[in-house]
């Protein structure tokens, strides 16, 4: 996970924390590589998109290992078995060169991203928010976000003195409101968390 480059400053209540926040990715990373299928140079892929199905629209993929320039890669075929992708790329027909790619992004141009819902973001836009309850206190920024099993769980960091690290669980009920223009999210923390 990218951790904010800038923290935007805690001390303005009512300061935007667009400023400190990252630039939008020019890649989406859809999938991890995590070994090979078979003996032929299919690749097994960890889904990291909502939409499995957006592979078959797909004429190439970009793999790479993160922050580095990926390299394309046309995609003959793929096809999903076991809660993962399997994808055969042109010029990967062996079991060894796709074991070579473990631990590869599979990746999208962020322009040819599938549109989210309205109350959706991707990771990128959340990372570096200020989160703020209710009532206005600020307990900091959102410096991490964790997968479980169910759902995410953003990292607030930079808290306070007496507030270090908060985990609050992205479910609605506690992220009340999300204000990308402005720089912050709103929540409502559950009984016991501070």
């Amino acid at each position: 996970m990218r951790r904010a480059a800038q923290r935007p400053s805690s001390e303005n209540k009512r300061g935007s924390g667009v400023q400190g926040r990252p630039p939008a990715p020019r890649y989406l990373a859809v999938g991890l590589i995590v070994g090979a299928h078979g003996l032929r140079g299919e690749l097994k892929v960890q889904l990291l998109t909502d939409d499995p199905h957006r592979f078959g629209q797909l004429e190439r993929v970009l793999l790479g290992v993160e922050d580095a320039e990926p390299a394309p890669w046309p995609l003959a075929s793929y096809r999903l078995h076991k809660g993962r992708a399997l994808l055969q790329l042109e010029g990967c027909s062996d079991r060894t060169t796709a074991e070579a790619l473990r631990g590869y992004l599979v990746q999208v141009p962020f322009a040819e991203a599938i549109p989210l819902e309205e109350g959706q973001y991707f990771e990128h836009q959340i990372m570096g928010l200020e989160v703020r309850t209710a009532s206005g206190d600020c307990l900091g920024t959102v410096d991490e976000i964790i997968h479980t099993g169910s759902n995410q769980v953003y990292v607030v960091r930079g808290a306070g003195p007496d507030l270090h690290e908060l985990l609050i669980p992205a479910i609605s009920g506690v992220v009340l409101e999300v204000d990308l223009e402005a720089g912050w999210l709103v929540v409502e923390l559950p009984q016991g968390l501070v």
